[in-house]
């Protein structure tokens, strides 16, 4: 079992070298399977295999200010004497040549121990268990409450699968937005881990115990979350056939994997993992079938006026690829919830309390309160959380805040811990997905207006400028198995220390890490990312920015 450290005691030569190995161990932590070193996805890791993890941890142990680790796929390459300012890791995970970049070909690397798949924030330790999660879900749903329902969720019924690493903070942020949550899981552990802390209600086997308590919900109006054991291929068309309409339907299984995410209607888990290891390519063609299935059900409840949206899992390519022609008449919710934030540079910025100490979360939510009175999105998330969200791991919290904004607040949060009031080291990270930090043209980047969607220039270009300005740990990823062609991320991490060092570089690697971002929208002719770019004084070479800021000064 591991378990981060806490306290004031460093096994490392820094608090730097000491915050990213805490990351580390954080992610097992709060992980869905750490014994397999699996974080959550089914398969994202946060190291190789186990003899790659305990040499991590020994180069951190060993790491001097002016080197930096490299890091190959979640094993350890090695350590370069470069500068100070220079990042103490970096990694490239699942990065495959184009043509080679498929399913087929990741597994057989796989299978020799060649790469792994470390999802977003799995392979460079940035994930905060379903907590880093329930932010953005709830901002999903709360704009979709604004944009559908007269701005809340409340007699709105959510119907949803997948309780997973992921999907398990689907019912919390339902919840919090007002709803009621009907959540199909096919697995019991997950269930019951989201009840023991505290992001699920109530559990039933019963699909009429579950159908009566969401009803009696919804006639009370009062916020409920309900888990439903079964099968989302079974379940989802067995409610369309008793003409059961949910408001919002959306999904978070593992669908994005054939082979060992989605479990195919008919099989138990156990028969399923069995048959997986012996026969993968029938699973995957079950699996196949049920997602078909599956996504049948979401059309059918879109055409009847329901708001159906998918959740980033690719489960609408899986059923077109089964043979589901319309799959794609479902929308992404990056491009009609989120992707106006991004232009302004807002998304999931995220800090945990490296020195374990809830205190510390604690200060910061006060410092946020005082400092941002005029930014709701941050502060109203701010009194849900510390009414609703526990801490897994390490104290942490995210809030999404925008371009100029993240600088601010890592830069008081630095004079704070100089001073005391903060009594330890903060780590700031965020999600891939974010405005400069992922490419991937079935999420984030669909259907942009310039049709770059699979451009991916934009993540290399934020990772190379954030090595530059100095981050801590900058990471290089792409998408593995069934996900393996799919997607290109980025992902940062810098330490707040107290040190006048540590201010240079959390000022310039948070500017930069969403400057950039703004600029990608720009480019691709959002007209607020162009009016941020102006406003905010990011210095652009774009004609259409340019142009703006003239058009201002007259």
């Amino acid at each position: 079992m591991i378990r981060a450290a806490r306290g004031p005691q460093l096994r490392c030569r820094g608090w730097r070298q000491e915050a990213l190995l805490r990351m580390l161990e954080n992610v097992l932590e709060v992980g869905e399977r750490p014994d397999d070193l699996v974080v959550y996805g089914a398969f994202a890791k946060a190291a190789r295999d186990w003899p790659s993890f305990e040499r991590i941890v020994a180069a951190l142990t060993t790491l001097d200010e002016d080197e930096t680790l490299v890091i190959q796929s979640g094993k350890p390459i090695g350590v370069f004497t470069t500068q100070a300012s220079a990042p103490l890791v970096l990694m490239a995970t699942s990065n495959l040549v184009g043509k080679w970049a498929n399913a087929e070909h990741w597994y057989e690397l796989e299978r020799r121990g060649l790469t792994m798949w470390g999802g977003y924030t799995a392979g460079d330790w940035q994930y905060i268990g379903s907590q880093g999660i329930v932010q953005g879900t709830y901002q999903t749903f709360a704009t979709v409450g604004a944009m559908h329902f007269g701005g809340s969720l409340r007699g709105r019924l959510v119907v949803t699968s997948g309780l997973g690493g992921m999907g398990g903070a689907q019912p919390l942020a339902v919840v919090m937005a007002g709803g009621v949550a009907l959540c199909v899981e096919v697995d019991v552990s997950r269930i019951r881990r989201r009840i023991a802390t505290g992001y699920l209600e109530r559990e039933t086997s019963s699909l009429d115990e579950a159908v009566t308590w969401a009803g009696e919900a919804l006639e009370a109006r009062e916020p409920r979350s309900i888990g439903l054991l079964g099968n989302a291929a079974e379940v989802l068309p067995a409610l369309v056939r008793r003409g059961i309409r949910p408001d919002i339907v959306t999904d978070q299984t593992s669908a994005h994997d054939l082979r060992v995410g989605y479990v195919p209607a008919g099989l138990s888990l156990e028969q399923w993992r069995d048959l997986r290891e012996r026969e993968p390519d029938a699973v995957m063609e079950a699996a196949r079938v049920s997602i078909a299935t599956h996504v049948r059900a979401m059309l059918d409840w879109q055409r009847q006026g329901a708001v159906v949206f998918e959740y980033g899992n690719n489960i609408r390519a899986q059923a077109q690829a089964a043979g589901v022609a319309d799959a794609f008449e479902i929308p992404i919710f990056v491009e009609r919830y989120i992707r106006p934030l991004f232009c302004k540079g807002i998304g999931p910025f995220r800090w945990v309390a490296v020195s374990g100490d809830p205190h510390d979360i604690a200060a910061v939510d006060a410092l946020i309160l005082r400092e941002f009175p005029d930014n709701p999105i941050v502060t109203n998330w701010i009194r849900l959380a510390q009414e609703h969200v526990q801490f897994q791991g390490l104290p942490a919290r995210i809030g999404w805040l925008g371009h100029g904004e993240r600088a601010r607040l890592a830069l008081l949060v630095n004079d704070a811990v100089a001073r005391g009031e903060v009594r330890g080291p903060i780590a700031f990270t965020r999600d891939h997905l974010d405005a400069g930090g992922v490419s991937q043209p079935f999420r984030e980047t669909e259907h942009l207006l310039d049709g770059s969607d699979a451009v991916s220039d934009w993540p290399l270009l934020n990772a190379l400028l954030n090595c530059t300005a100095g981050a801590d740990l900058v990471a290089i990823h792409a998408g593995g198995g069934g996900y393996a062609g799919y997607y290109q991320s980025a992902g940062v991490t810098i330490v707040a220390d107290g040190s006048p060092a540590a201010a240079r570089r959390l000022d310039a690697v948070l500017t930069a890490d969403t400057g950039i971002g703004v600029l990608r929208y720009a480019d691709a002719g959002y007209a607020d990312a162009v009016a941020t770019a102006r406003t905010r004084g990011i210095r652009s070479l774009q004609p259409t920015v340019i142009e703006a800021a003239h058009a201002g000064d007259d």
